[in-house]
């Protein structure tokens, strides 16, 4: 995959990651969500990741985007600002040709030059032998954490896996401010 570009996402990228994102849903037991976001809903959570300053990126190969990546706050609560999760998703054609890899590392360079000390990954359907799971560990995440039969979608249980990567130190010192704030 020597010919991908990976750059921050734009307005513009907003329809293929729709596209990208609704295959997820309906095809998918990644995300838990049932029903496919339209337009204007990815369009207002994009803005709002943006705005907030967080990293969103797109991989476009050919002048098509064929995958894209954020990190968010894993939850919004002040004690919780240094620490993100991550969301990566690939457009079905461009799955297994090592994409993954590429954005979830460019989330963790970006992350950690803006100073978080944790990268959590929430893994729906996370069960060992999974691509996500593979990811991650590949990328330096440690399994902390299972959540039995936490989602229904497409007639099962799903299991949610988490993964977690100390950046910038993790615990070992004392933050010296949050990194978005």
């Amino acid at each position: 995959m020597s010919d991908i570009h990976i750059r921050s996402a734009q307005p513009a990228d907003l329809p293929a990651i729709t596209e990208i994102y609704r295959d997820a849903v309906l095809h998918g037991t990644a995300t838990y969500e049932i029903d496919p976001p339209d337009l204007t809903e990815m369009t207002n959570r994009f803005h709002s990741l943006k705005s907030d300053g967080f990293p969103y990126v797109v991989a476009e190969q050919n002048g098509e985007v064929i995958g894209y990546a954020y990190a968010s706050y894993f939850r919004a609560r002040p004690a919780y600002w240094w620490m993100v999760e991550d969301s990566i998703y690939i457009a079905p054609e461009a799955k297994g040709k090592g994409l993954g890899k590429i954005l979830i590392q460019r989330l963790i360079d970006d992350c950690t030059a803006l100073g978080f000390r944790q990268f959590i990954a929430v893994i729906g359907d996370g069960h060992e032998g999974s691509a996500s799971v593979r990811l991650h560990t590949k990328a330096g995440f440690r399994h902390c954490g299972k959540i039995e039969a936490s989602g229904f979608k497409h007639g099962r249980w799903l299991d949610t896996v988490l993964m977690q990567l100390d950046m910038n130190g993790g615990a070992a010192t004392l933050p010296d401010r949050a990194p978005l704030k």
